[in-house]
């Protein structure tokens, strides 16, 4: 599973634009995000679809689906909960 190209970014733009809003994490490339000095979040492309690696727990990655809006607003409902807990 490939890391999502300048296509699949420009698809997911409206996601995007709603995780750059949250506080605490920083976009160091397109669609990669950090929280502090650590990698949080980013995107791959694959034939199955879109989806979203997050570090929800410890070191381990969580895969999201986001190829709808429904399973989008799973990610960024993690994602919030995430960043609450762990201010």
């Amino acid at each position: 599973m490939k890391h999502a190209g300048p296509q699949t970014l420009h698809a997911l733009q409206p996601l995007l634009e709603q995780v750059r809003g949250f506080k605490g994490l920083t976009e160091k490339k397109p669609g990669i995000f950090y929280r502090g000095s650590a990698a949080f979040l980013h995107f791959h492309e694959d034939p199955a679809g879109l989806f979203a690696d997050v570090k929800i727990t410890g070191k381990d990655f969580q895969r999201f689906a986001v190829n709808t809006t429904t399973e989008q607003s799973k990610l960024l409902a993690a994602v919030r909960l995430v960043l609450i807990q762990n201010k």
